[in-house]
């Protein structure tokens, strides 16, 4: 797995999560390549520019012993640890870490990559410390599962536009990227998805006759899936509450009085395939 910018954005997310979460002063982690390599990507408090770049495979060190093991290890002094081989003190050394705590990223059963957390000092790490941290891998573990099942999509849905598929399998990719979209945290990625339902509407030929908000999209190509507004909001993150306001929203602009008028409408408009 090589890191691009979406990777990065969501690297930097899980980071500050745990820096925040922990109180630990240096936190910095990275993505998985060329098998169970570790490339340190992202650094947060850190004093130098040692450990960037730094590459650990599997096995080696605390983060490599962390990919061998996919389960979180901690050790209180890293230069005397006898839990790890050394392969990476010199660079430990120059920053000046002592006590280290690593946690695996673990998608679909494989690791993909490793955050760490770091003092300069020699401190027991454990507790909810560890439990933060945790926390903050599964964060990223989720925000990845959902970048890639983001992109199968769109790929599906820009060659589904030019291969002509049955209507039924547009509208259910367009449903599926819309839930997806406002979930992606990278702005560039989130448009990349936006732009490929503009393929399955008619969005890209012209401005629409009515306006409607992204979110009125979003409930309304749920509905359109025969979503219910309970199924509708675990979808899109928010309660069945908001899901009929924004559904009364819509029917008022599209001027339907049922929501199968309002999906109907909103076809017509070019907001729906």
């Amino acid at each position: 797995m090589t890191t691009d910018a979406s990777d990065a954005v969501e690297i930097r997310n899980a980071l500050l999560r745990l820096r925040r979460g922990t109180g630990l002063p240096i936190v910095f982690g990275g993505l998985t390549e060329a098998g169970q390599r570790i490339r340190i990507s992202e650094l947060s408090g850190t004093a130098t520019h040692a450990l960037r770049s730094l590459v650990v495979t599997s096995g080696t060190g605390l983060g490599g012993k962390t990919v061998a093991l996919s389960r979180p290890c901690v050790v209180t002094d890293y230069s005397a640890s006898r839990q790890i081989s050394h392969e990476y003190d010199a660079p430990v050394a120059v920053e000046g870490l002592r006590s280290v705590l690593a946690v695996p990223v673990v998608v679909r059963y494989r690791v993909h990559g490793v955050l760490y957390g770091a003092l300069r000092t020699s401190l027991p790490l454990g507790g909810r410390m560890l439990d933060v941290a945790v926390e903050a891998a599964r964060g990223l573990e989720r925000a990845l599962v959902v970048r890639d099942e983001a992109r199968t999509l769109a790929a599906e849905a820009a060659a589904g536009a030019g291969a002509g598929p049955g209507w039924e399998q547009v509208r259910e990719a367009h449903t599926a990227l819309r839930a997806l979209a406002p979930r992606i945290a990278d702005p560039e990625l989130r448009a990349e998805l936006l732009g490929a339902c503009a393929l399955l509407t008619a969005e890209s030929a012209g401005p629409p006759r009515v306006h409607l908000a992204p979110r009125e999209v979003d409930v309304l190509a749920c509905v359109a899936a025969g979503a219910t507004n309970a199924v509708a909001a675990e979808r899109l993150g928010v309660t069945p509450e908001t899901v009929k306001g924004y559904l009364r929203s819509a029917m008022r602009k599209l001027r339907a009085r049922t929501r199968g008028e309002a999906v109907v409408a909103a076809r017509r408009a070019g907001w729906l395939p």
